[in-house]
Formats: structure tokens, C-alpha cells, sequence
């Protein structure tokens, strides 16, 4: 009696939805998607919400027909769906995979419940498609090619309102919808929320099988995996692309498609999409990933974006001839070029383009801003060149007095100036004969000077201040600059002919910010610093790697090269903490709880210098109270504190504060 009064009660609200269909907002938490599917299911099928139907299951013969095509893809699924079923089974929940018109062409539930769920609908063969059915989740499913829950009253049918139904489309490598993966149950809470764990499922569960038949259908050919991150990709690597043998686009999952709509031309072919144009590398960095990369994953920057995937190769299942597959693939090893960078794709540009022209004499301009390793780069060209033996020479053409940098350069004669050294000198230029004149910060010197550079790079030839005769020069210029060089071309500042003599080829370098490779450089930063400078051992607790991981880096390499070097002397025994860090380092790290939002206070007074009187009394007092609490341990106070012992270190000489043991 009372699921008769309920349905009836269904049956009115539809009826006042034909007259006022805004109503369904009031009724469902997907209310576009079902309100659509009413306005359909009353306008375009023509079905009575009077007059519900019975379930349609359709004959073994028509069933077998829907079966046999899509067998292949049933193949593929089995697995898929059994798995989830095991995961669902418990909670009440039968799963049916339907085809894309809608029929249920696999099915798994419970036999002690089959004749209500025969009744209902759920079972092998019934019939879903919103035509007949009207509003449910396969159906749905299958016009919005969408993932969603039809939750009890969501149903059109009024003979539904019991059931909960939750689907995801599952789509073929060209993006046609293939079938719809659902999970039922007969009863449920009356809350649509009791469902969204049940839809986040489904999704999963769906993507999983679509990506098994993505890979079954190009199993022949070279597919492309990656993921936008490189720990996950290896083994859920949720972007799937088909390449032929020249890295063109044959096919693509959902998640590859999506990517593609949002830098691609709207409406352009799958065939016309180049992998190598889309993610900004060429051919052979996608073919060398397994042979050049030590985990098999790399990273690539996508076209017009900021963002990177890190990508792995799935190599064809049929036999083809390996050894001329690897040599095209493989680039030449030149180790002090190739440890500059673990992975980043502007770097690898970079270091590609710089193996190439280590050799020859042409000039290059780097450009990056203060702190990249602009200096580093250059160097190593240098020593992995042939002119590896002679001079490199580094000249910083912002640090040297504009009065000065003239004869330093360009060397002079004897007795050309007061004060100058009696035998003459001979200029950075001619001490670079034969070798590397690295000038850095080329866009700070000033504009006669320039004129002067442009005829010695064009002529090979340098005059020394005070007359005399050139003197002829066998010099590689390497320039760098972290300003916009064609602003200062525009407002006069540079010479355009200098700058075209000066820019050979072009090196950008990326930011710390923007490189993938940060946990490399890291590393590498540590080492060296542990090794070099103090000779012992310390590793980064991960506490303290997922800040330096978070920091933006306005000054880069040589500021995060400073972070460490503090960190390591600060720091207790061989393990370097965040509270080790810089303060900057956490407390501009936004996202990641440094020791500043661990403190058990908003705002850690102990952070800041400038307060008043009365307050400094107050954190004197506090302090003093803390460290007596932990017994004067420095790194117990810093850790409640939510600060680093260098901090502690510095308020105690502030305040005065002197541990029993220094007195």
C-alpha cells in the first residue's frame, strides 16, 4: 500500500514537471541531467508516466545476436567486471554491462534474489534504453555519454523509485560509445549522497576496462602511456595514445581525447595529430624512452601549457627488428653535459642542442633568469668540447665598473693610463685565445662597448686600449642574459647586429619552479654540498623534500644551493628536517604544512622580529616556559614551536635566554 501511494505520488510530479519542468531542481541533485531525460521521455518516446512498464528482457536469440558484437570487447572486460563485482557483491549491488543500445549483455548477481531482480529489470538480456525504460542510468548513460546515479524518484518509471542505478560509459579507441558498465541495487537510502562512492567506483572501474580494450585492439602497435604524475604512471597511466611508425596519433583513450580537445583545433582528426608537435620533443625522445631513461618514464612539456606528462612506451607485441630501433632512438652520451639535468624537457632540448654544437665554433646565447646555471652550462659545453684544454674564460658584465670594464676586456698598452700596470695587460678576450669567453649578462654593457665586441667577433681580432695592432684572437663566445633582450633592442639599449652575431642558436633555460627534474637537482645540490664542504652523509627526511618540492625558487638554483648548505649546518646528526630549513622555504610554501603551520598558535609570535614591548615580554616569557618544559632541548622547542633551531637559537640571544649548561 504504501509503494502504491509512492508511486502515485511520482506520477504527480512528473505530470507537474510536463507543465513546469523547472521543478526537478527541487527533486534531484543531478536535476539537468534528469530533467533532460524527462523532458525527452515525455516529448520525444511519448511514455505515459500513468502507465508503467514491465521489465523487457529480450529473447536468447536476439541476446546472442547483441553478444556476438561485441565479443571481443567481452573478452576484454570479463576480468574487469567480475573484479568489481567482488567489490560491490557484499553491499547489496548486482552489475550489469549493457551494449551501447542498451541491452544487458553480462550480468552478475545474486541467485537467491533472482526472481525480484528478473522482475526489476536487473538481469541478463533485459532492455535499458531510455526509450523503453525511460530515465535510468544505463539508459541515461547511453544519451548523455555521461557517468551518473539514478536514484530512486530520478527514475521515470514509477515502478523504478525503489532501485538505485549507477553507470559509466565505457567508449572504443575512436570515442563511440561501446557499452555502459552499472552497478543496482533493489534497496537503498533514501540520500543521492549515499551513492557518490558508489558513481567514483563505477568511473574507475569503467576507465580500467576501457583502457585493457585500448591496449588489446593496439596491442600491434606502438602506444604511448603517461600520466601527470611520474611515480603513477608505470601502473595507472591514465592517457593512452596509438602511434604509427612516425609518432602520428592512430588512436587515443577518453583521458588522450580530452587532452587533445584542449590544444587541438576543435573538430580536427585524430590523423592529424603529430605526439612530438603535441608534446614539444621530437620522434626519437619518445622511441628512446626505454633505452635512455633509468626508471622507463620521461618527462614532456604539452604544447601551449604549463603542464608535463611523464610518459613510458608500451613497444608493439609482434617481433621487429630491435638493434636499428635502438640506434635510432639513442643520442650520444656526454656526461658532464647529461648530469645537468635526471628528466625536465626544456632541459633536454637544451642539452640535445648543446651536444650537437659543443664543437663548433658557433656562438650561443643562453637565456634565463638570475640563478638557473646559465654559468654551469656554459662551462660544460666547454669542457666536453675540444676546447676543453684551453682557457674559460668568465666575464660578468654587470659586476665590473662600466669605467673599467673596457680595459678589462680589451686589455691596453703599456703607459696608456695613470695608474695602469707598467708592462700593459692583456684583456679577458686575449686570455680567452684559444678557449671559451663566457659573458654573462650581456645586456648590462653599455652601448660603445658593444660596437667594440661586434668588430672583434666579426673580425677575430682585438685592439688594446692605447693603439698598437690588433691582435688576432681564436675565441668561442658564450653570452647570457637574464633580461628580455629584444625590450632592450626595442628601446635602444642593444645592438640589434650584436645580438644576431651573438645568437648562433639559443638556449632557454627553465626556472627551478618549472623543471620536473627538482628532485634530482636536489639530490645532486646535497651530495655535492655533504661531500664537498662538510664530508659527511646527510639525507632529506621527506618532510622536508615535499617543502623544498613546494617552494617557488625566486632565485632558483644558487638560492636552493644556499637553502642546502644552511640546512646541512644546522641540521642534527645525518638527517635534515624541515625545521631545518630556511624560514622561507615554508613559510611561502603554500600548500605544504611547514613548521609554521604545525604551531599550535595562527601566527608564531617567535616568527618575527619588529613587535612591541609588552609582547617581546610575552614571548620571552613563553620561550622560557618551553624550554624548561622540554628540558632545554633546542630541537624539542623548535619542533612544538613550529620554527627552526636557528630560530630558537636567535630569540635566545635576543631575549638574553642562557641554557643552566652555558652559564
Amino acid at each position: 500500500m504504501k509503494s502504491a501511494s509512492a508511486q502515485r505520488r511520482h506520477i504527480d510530479t512528473i505530470l507537474n514537471f510536463a507543465d513546469q519542468p523547472l521543478a526537478i531542481k527541487r527533486y534531484s541533485p543531478t536535476h539537468e541531467l534528469i530533467g533532460r531525460s524527462w523532458q525527452r521521455c515525455l516529448n520525444e518516446y511519448g511514455l505515459d508516466p500513468r502507465q508503467p512498464r514491465p521489465a523487457r528482457i529480450v529473447t536468447h536469440q536476439t541476446l546472442r545476436e547483441h553478444q556476438d558484437s561485441v565479443d571481443e570487447f567481452l573478452n576484454v572486460a570479463r576480468a574487469g567486471v567480475e573484479q568489481l563485482y567482488t567489490q560491490v557483491a557484499s553491499l547489496g549491488y548486482v552489475l550489469l554491462l549493457s551494449d551501447y543500445r542498451g541491452i544487458t549483455v553480462q550480468f552478475l548477481g545474486d541467485k537467491r534474489h533472482d526472481e525480484r531482480l528478473h522482475k526489476a529489470g536487473l538481469y541478463l538480456g533485459a532492455d535499458w534504453s531510455e526509450q523503453y525504460a525511460g530515465t535510468c542510468a544505463v539508459g541515461t548513460c547511453i544519451q548523455e555519454q555521461k557517468a551518473l546515479t539514478c536514484h530512486r524518484v530520478d527514475h521515470f518509471d514509477s515502478s523504478h523509485i525503489s532501485l538505485t542505478c549507477t553507470a559509466a560509459p565505457i567508449k572504443d579507441p575512436s570515442g563511440q560509445l561501446l557499452a555502459v558498465l552499472d552497478i543496482s541495487a533493489l534497496d537503498s537510502s533514501r540520500t543521492p549522497e549515499s551513492q557518490n562512492f558508489a558513481l567514483h567506483l563505477t568511473q574507475l572501474y569503467a576507465r580500467l576496462i576501457e583502457d585493457a580494450y585500448f591496449l588489446r585492439r593496439y596491442r600491434k602497435k606502438v602506444v604511448f602511456k603517461c600520466d601527470y604524475s611520474r611515480e603513477l604512471v608505470q601502473v595507472n597511466g591514465q592517457l593512452l595514445f596509438a602511434l604509427d611508425e612516425n609518432g602520428d596519433v592512430l588512436a587515443a583513450n577518453s583521458a588522450a581525447r580530452a587532452l587533445l580537445s584542449e590544444v587541438v583545433i576543435p573538430g580536427a582528426s585524430l590523423l592529424s595529430v603529430s605526439l612530438p608537435q603535441l608534446l614539444e620533443c621530437e620522434w626519437r625522445d619518445i622511441l628512446s624512452i626505454a633505452y635512455e631513461s633509468k626508471d622507463g618514464v620521461r618527462a614532456f612539456r604539452v604544447s601551449g601549457t604549463a603542464r608535463t606528462l611523464f610518459g613510458t612506451l608500451i613497444e608493439p607485441a609482434v617481433s621487429v627488428p630491435r638493434q636499428g630501433f635502438i640506434d635510432n632512438a639513442q643520442e650520444e652520451s656526454v656526461e658532464l653535459l647529461d648530469q645537468l639535468s635526471a628528466d625536465d624537457p626544456a632541459m633536454r632540448r637544451n642539452l640535445s642542442l648543446a651536444k650537437r654544437l659543443r664543437n663548433r665554433d658557433v656562438s650561443l646565447l643562453i637565456l634565463g633568469e638570475t640563478g638557473t646555471g646559465k654559468e654551469v652550462l656554459s662551462h660544460a659545453i666547454h669542457m666536453s668540447s675540444v676546447r676543453a684544454g684551453m682557457p674559460f674564460v668568465a666575464v660578468n658584465c654587470a659586476s665590473i665598473p662600466e669605467s673599467l670594464i673596457e680595459s678589462e676586456l680589451f686589455g691596453y698598452l703599456p703607459g696608456t693610463f695613470t695608474g695602469g700596470r707598467a708592462k700593459g695587460a692583456k684583456g679577458l678576450i686575449q686570455q680567452a685565445d684559444g678557449g671559451t669567453l663566457f659573458l654573462d649578462e650581456i645586456g648590462d654593457m653599455p652601448l660603445h662597448l658593444q660596437t667594440r665586441l661586434l668588430r672583434v667577433l666579426a673580425e677575430n681580432q682585438v685592439q688594446p686600449l692605447g693603439g698598437g695592432q690588433p691582435i688576432s684572437v681564436n675565441v668561442r663566445v658564450i653570452a647570457a642574459t637574464h633580461c628580455d633582450i629584444h625590450k632592450l633592442i626595442e628601446t635602444g639599449c642593444f645592438r640589434a647586429d650584436l645580438y644576431y652575431r651573438l645568437n648562433g642558436a639559443t638556449l632557454k633555460l627553465p626556472a627551478l619552479r618549472e623543471r620536473a627534474d627538482k628532485q634530482y637537482i636536489i639530490q645532486t645540490l646535497l651530495k655535492r654540498i655533504t661531500l664537498v664542504d662538510s664530508g659527511r652523509m646527510v639525507r632529506l627526511r621527506a618532510d622536508a623534500m615535499s617543502a623544498l618540492l613546494a617552494y617557488s625558487w625566486p632565485g632558483n638554483i644558487r638560492q636552493l644551493s644556499n637553502a642546502l648548505a644552511f640546512a646541512e649546518a644546522t641540521c642534527d646528526g645525518a638527517e635534515i628536517t624541515v625545521y631545518n630549513l630556511p624560514e622561507e622555504c615554508f613559510i611561502h610554501s603554500g600548500d605544504v604544512a611547514g613548521p609554521a603551520a604545525l604551531s599550535a598558535s595562527p601566527v608564531n609570535p617567535l616568527l618575527f622580529d619588529r613587535v612591541s614591548t609588552s609582547a617581546a615580554d610575552d614571548n620571552k616569557q613563553m620561550l622560557m616556559d618551553i624550554l624548561r618544559h622540554t628540558h632545554w632541548n633546542i630541537s624539542a622547542t623548535a619542533n612544538q614551536l613550529g620554527v627552526s633551531r636557528p630560530t630558537i637559537y636567535r630569540r635566545m640571544q635576543k631575549y638574553k635566554i642562557v641554557a643552566p649548561n652555558d652559564r
